[in-house]
């Protein structure tokens, strides 16, 4: 029963830290621009070493 005075701060400090990483993430504009990132996939990029591209 004893273990039970450590796990809840512990699991209360662990929600306390992932609430700031996902604030700080929001205020910062990770999500800003979902689409870009699925789509980039379908697109073929230039090789660099291809001579045409020089």
């Amino acid at each position: 029963m004893s273990i039970i005075y450590t796990l809840i701060p512990v699991a209360i400090l662990f929600v306390l830290i992932a609430a700031a990483i996902f604030f700080w993430a929001v205020r910062s504009d990770q999500f800003e621009d979902l689409d870009r990132q699925g789509s980039n996939i379908l697109f073929d990029d230039e090789r660099r070493d291809d001579p045409k591209n020089q």
